[in-house]
C-alpha cells in the first residue's frame, strides 16, 4: 500500500502552507503520496524519477512539481541532492496574485505534470548554473524565514515563496525545448482566458493564440485541463462572480455582466451547476 504524507505530519503547528525541505543527499524513502503539492529542484548528482511505472533521469537544475495524488520516488541515487517545497495550494492564494499573467506558471504548475508521461519528462524545466543560483537564494531566504519564525515571518516568508514561482515560471517562459514550447502553446491560450474572461472572447481567438490548428488545439486544451476551453471560461467566469457575491454590494445581475455573461439567466444556471444552489442563496449564506 502506497503511504500518503499529511499535513499534520509535516507542516508547522502554527498552521503557515509552507514547508522546505533540504535532501542533501536524498535518503531512499518508497513509493508515496501526499495530501499537498510539492516544488522540487535538483542541485546536484543524479538519479531517477520514479511515478508508478515510469521513471525518468534527474540532474542538477531540473525542476518540476507534483501534485498530491501523484505517487513518486528517487532510486539509483548517486549523490543525489535536492529541496522539496511543500505547500498547501488550497492556502497559496495565487490568484490573487499576477501569476497568472504567465504563461510559464500554468505551464510548470498545471500543464507540465499532466503532460509529463506523454513528453517522457522533456517538457521539464531545467536551468542554467546561474538561473539555478538565483532560485536558491530565495529558497535560502524562505528557508530562513520558516527556520526562525520572527515577527512578520509570514509576509517575508511568503514573499520569498511568490519570488521563487515567478521566477521559476518566467525561467519557463524562455524555455527552448519543443515539447516545452507545445506547453508554453497552450499555457498562452490560459493566460489569455484568466487575464480577458470579462471580455467576449471566441474560440478561433484562442486557437489563432495556440498557432495550431483547430483540432490539434482543442485536443491538446482538454487534454491538458479535461474540459473544453468554453467550459474554463465559464468556471473562470463563475469563480470570478462568486468572490464578486461575497465581497461586493453589487446586484446579482450586475456581477453577471461584469464577469461576462450577458445573460443573468444563463449566468443562475450556470452558477447553480458549479456550486450548487443559486447566486442569491450563495451570497446570503456567505454573509450570514
Amino acid at each position: 500500500m502506497i503511504r500518503t504524507l499529511t499535513k499534520d505530519d509535516w507542516f508547522h503547528a502554527d498552521g503557515f502552507p509552507i514547508v522546505v525541505e533540504r535532501r542533501d543527499p536524498q535518503e531512499p524513502f518508497g513509493l508515496h503520496a501526499h495530501d499537498f503539492m510539492e516544488m522540487v529542484l535538483i542541485t546536484g548528482g543524479q538519479g531517477l524519477h520514479v511515478t508508478g511505472e515510469d521513471s525518468w533521469q534527474l540532474a542538477a537544475g531540473d525542476v518540476f512539481a507534483i501534485g498530491g495524488d501523484r505517487p513518486h520516488d528517487y532510486l539509483n541515487m548517486d549523490r543525489l541532492r535536492l529541496v522539496n517545497i511543500l505547500f498547501d495550494q488550497n492556502s497559496v492564494a495565487f490568484e490573487q496574485m499576477d501569476l497568472a499573467s504567465l504563461p510559464g506558471y500554468h505551464a510548470l504548475f498545471r500543464l507540465e505534470p499532466a503532460w509529463r508521461r506523454r513528453h517522457q519528462f522533456q517538457s521539464r524545466l531545467r536551468l542554467s548554473p546561474t538561473e539555478l543560483a538565483v532560485a536558491m537564494g530565495y529558497v535560502d531566504a524562505l528557508d530562513d524565514e520558516l527556520r526562525r519564525r520572527a515577527p512578520g515571518f509570514r509576509c517575508l516568508a511568503m514573499a520569498s515563496f511568490v519570488q521563487l514561482v515567478g521566477y521559476l515560471s518566467r525561467c519557463y517562459g524562455r524555455s527552448k525545448g519543443s515539447n516545452s514550447r507545445a506547453l508554453l502553446r497552450i499555457a498562452k491560450c490560459i493566460t489569455h482566458l484568466e487575464t480577458h474572461f470579462a471580455e467576449p472572447i471566441q474560440l478561433e481567438e484562442l486557437v489563432a493564440i495556440s498557432k495550431m490548428s483547430r483540432r490539434s488545439f482543442l485536443r491538446a486544451f482538454e487534454s491538458a485541463m479535461g474540459c473544453t476551453p468554453i467550459a474554463y471560461l465559464i468556471q473562470l467566469r463563475v469563480k470570478h462572480a462568486a468572490q464578486l457575491l461575497r465581497e461586493s454590494p453589487g446586484s446579482v445581475t450586475d456581477i453577471a455582466y461584469s464577469v461576462g455573461f450577458n445573460d443573468s439567466n444563463y449566468f443562475a444556471r450556470q452558477f447553480r451547476q458549479h456550486f450548487g444552489t443559486s447566486p442569491r442563496l450563495y451570497r446570503q449564506r456567505q454573509l450570514g
